[in-house]
């Protein structure tokens, strides 16, 4: 039997829900190297070789996913679910793509709970802070050079960079997303193309990732301590990474600074030392980095904490992503919203520059690290060494030199 994805008059292959959950799962599993591996592997999936979604609305999801909060890969996952099999389509596609990172980081994070003072796990951390300081300095200058086109786009970035080494904190964050908003309508609302928002899909060349296998590990002894449950904890954990999700457009490298003014900064929960450390397992688990909202959510409240943060940081985008789907011919048509996108992005991109400041800050003041810091930049932007690749190895120097 074949079924019509929404608003396109093609009939396609109906495919089950139970079938769309393990494909995301399979998907999810087999992605490392962040959002674009993971966007390549989908579109591969979906496009290439079921021939479930026609390439060009895949152009037009990445696109969408592109330009709304939240992490790129998981909205663009929401994306097809909902085309192929609507709302329940999209929560058990999400569901697919998310939880077997969501896994992974929980166990990384028992274990780093029980063991991360141990003084050579430590050295181990040590060295991952310069190589996530290289990571950062990478994905800023990579977006850069698709976001910075002229002096205004410089000036939006440089501004941001300000305002958030200055100021910084969950406010200065807003301030600068809605400012940059006003000021790219301001800008640009003549100088936006009438071309379609196809033109805005990052390029689907991107590595599709490096295919792992789960790690099989006896948790219940650690997790002991971790299922408590307060619900006003729990509830102001969901409210807290909610909130902080409908603010996360440029994907999850944003999470960074907002996490810096919230999370260490505002309520305590977590240190900075924990919070680089939650970042860095984020690398090295396959799927998107906002994954590390579990860590932070297990140190704050245990299992339950874990879950709550991560639908906090999930659901709202996904809920956006599905309003958008159905309005997209709007959003296509809309230079208004596309000038006010084209001021955010540069800005995006200074709270990333800026992100890698604070985390580099964190490093130990010792030789090693720039050491790591260049090799791990090299390693990024000159070999496009996976960054799977990168923090492990990243890890085993620190161990070594620290």
């Amino acid at each position: 039997m074949a079924v019509e994805p929404e608003g396109t008059g093609i009939p396609t292959p109906r495919v089950s829900l139970s079938a769309l959950f393990w494909m995301f799962s399979k998907i999810a599993c087999t992605s490392f190297g962040g959002f674009m591996a993971m966007i390549s592997v989908v579109e591969r999936e979906v496009v290439a070789q079921r021939k479930l979604v026609r390439h060009e609305d895949m152009l037009d999801g990445i696109s969408l996913a592109s330009i709304l909060p939240g992490p790129v890969a998981v909205n663009l996952v929401v994306y097809v679910g909902y085309r192929l099999r609507g709302g329940m389509g999209a929560l058990v596609s999400a569901l697919g793509a998310v939880l077997p990172s969501f896994v992974f980081i929980v166990l990384l994070s028992l274990a780093y709970f029980r063991w991360g003072q141990v003084p050579a796990v430590s050295k181990l951390f040590m060295g991952f802070i310069p190589a996530v300081t290289a990571i950062i300095v990478n994905t800023a200058w990579n977006m850069s050079r698709k976001a910075v086109t002229g002096w205004r786009e410089a000036v939006l970035v440089g501004a941001s960079i300000a305002v958030l080494l200055g100021i910084g904190g969950f406010y200065s964050t807003l301030v600068i997303i809605l400012a940059a908003g006003v000021i790219g309508w301001w800008w640009f609302r003549s100088a936006v193309s009438t071309a379609t928002i196809t033109m805005l899909a990052p390029a689907l060349s991107a590595g599709h990732g490096t295919r792992a296998s789960l790690l099989l590990v006896q948790p219940w002894l650690l997790a002991v301590p971790m299922l408590s449950f307060e619900p006003s904890l729990t509830l102001k954990l969901f409210l807290v990474f909610a909130g902080m999700s409908v603010m996360l457009f440029g994907g999850g490298y944003v999470f960074i600074p907002l996490i810096q003014g919230i999370v260490v900064d505002g309520h305590g929960w977590v240190t900075t030392q924990e919070f680089v450390d939650a970042i860095a397992m984020g690398q090295i688990t396959p799927g998107p980095i906002l994954v590390s909202a579990a860590f932070i959510g297990l140190k704050v409240a245990g299992f339950a904490g874990a879950v709550v943060a991560t639908i906090g940081i999930y659901l709202p985008p996904a809920l956006i992503m599905v309003t958008s789907t159905r309005a997209l011919d709007f959003i296509k048509r809309s230079q208004g919203i596309r000038a006010a996108l084209r001021g955010i992005r540069p800005a995006v991109v200074g709270m990333i520059a800026a992100a890698a400041f604070t985390v580099g800050g964190t490093a130990p003041h010792h030789w090693a690290s720039l050491l790591i810091f260049i090799a791990a930049l090299i390693a990024l932007l000159r070999l496009r060494v996976q960054v799977v690749w990168v923090i492990p190895a990243a890890g085993l120097t620190g161990l070594l030199l620290f």
